[in-house]
């Protein structure tokens, strides 16, 4: 696959799910009513821009990032269309919005993969000899249930546990045979090798019986990106991985690279399309929950302000949420440095 599709692939990835979380707040402004002056796609100066109307559309250089700038967002107005001079309710959807319409094309594009690739129920279609499954008494035909009392609906959630949380440590594993369900406690096993700790069983990937099958995975595969975003945090924050861990634009588009190439010799356009695809839906699901974080200047910083002012009953003062905000903003920028510089050492050095 050439360089040039496969830069267009990621600037196009990365374009749609910016594209649609903009526009979930675009669009969630413009049904509460408020002004929106500027809805644009990338940063940096403007190399398109168009609309007579109040509202400014513009296509910028830089094809990372977008906004969608609304009076009073960040000032105080006298305009009764301001976002500001909006109700808490109002302007909670409008914040929400954007993430949620992350999760919305996390879950079109999750059916669209169920339907053309296999599913992944969490059923055990074969078990490793002398594996921790086999020591459990775990069969071929087992429904895996839950996992120290979580919920299991994706065999590939057994990985995310194991490796992510469980690793060394034993756990209860709930599993339905024959209609009835058991419990036994396992205790996954390390490979010298890999040096990584495994569980001992194959997954009974299959394909979809019908349309409702897929939508069903389709909001599992969005759940399961969600639940995956979680824990990569979770694991951040426990020390369960570094800050070196963190990957940003140029590192999952050098990921991205390597996937294409691979798809291509395995199995030719479709393939590469359905990768594409796939990241879609890992970005997307990532962007969401990111933004919906308690941290100033993002999504969730915002609703947190809100959420405060419907608790007091007083509205925090415009300046000071401003400049919360734009310490946060700094902060980010810091780690996105931070980010870049990490993924050129890894890609390149």
């Amino acid at each position: 696959m050439s360089g040039v599709f496969k830069i267009i692939a990621i600037i196009l990835v990365f374009g749609i799910v910016v594209f649609i979380h903009e526009l979930g707040h675009f669009l969630a402004a413009r049904m509460n009513k408020v002004k929106v002056l500027e809805f644009a796609i990338g940063m940096g100066p403007a190399i398109a821009q168009w609309g007579k109307k109040e509202t400014k559309y513009s296509l910028r250089a830089l094809p990372l990032g977008g906004y969608c700038m609304m009076e009073g967002e960040d000032e105080e107005s006298d305009d009764p269309r301001a976002f500001s001079n909006k109700s808490c309710l109002a302007r909670l959807s409008i914040l929400f919005a954007g993430p949620f319409f992350n999760f919305i094309l996390a879950f079109i594009f999750g059916v669209i993969i169920c339907h053309f690739c296999l599913i992944d129920p969490p059923k055990i279609a074969k078990v490793v000899e002398g594996g921790a499954a086999e020591d459990a008494g775990l069969q071929a035909g087992d429904v895996i249930v839950e996992i120290d009392g979580k919920n299991i609906y994706n065999f590939r959630e057994l990985s995310y546990h194991i490796i992510s949380e469980k690793k060394g440590t034993s756990f209860k594993l709930t599993y339905r045979r024959d209609g009835e369900e058991h419990v036994v406690t396992v205790t996954p096993k390390y490979d010298e090798e890999d040096g990584r700790y495994y569980f001992g069983v194959y997954g009974d990937y299959r394909s979809s019986k019908n349309f409702w099958e897929e939508l069903k995975y389709g909001f599992l595969e969005c759940r399961l990106q969600i639940k995956a975003t979680i824990l990569s945090i979770k694991m951040l924050i426990t020390g369960g991985a570094s800050m070196n861990d963190l990957m940003g634009p140029v590192g999952i588009g050098n990921y991205m690279s390597e996937v294409i190439d691979e798809a291509q010799e395995e199995g030719g356009f479709g393939d590469v399309i359905l990768n594409i695809l796939n990241f879609c839906i890992l970005i997307s699901a990532n962007l969401g929950v990111m933004n919906l974080l308690p941290i100033p200047a993002l999504d969730g910083g915002r609703i947190l302000f809100v959420l405060i002012e419907m608790v007091s009953g007083k509205k925090i003062p415009k300046e000071k949420e401003a400049l919360v905000n734009a310490i946060g903003f700094v902060l980010l920028m810091i780690l996105v440095v931070f980010v870049f510089f990490n993924d050129i050492r890894n890609v390149f050095f």
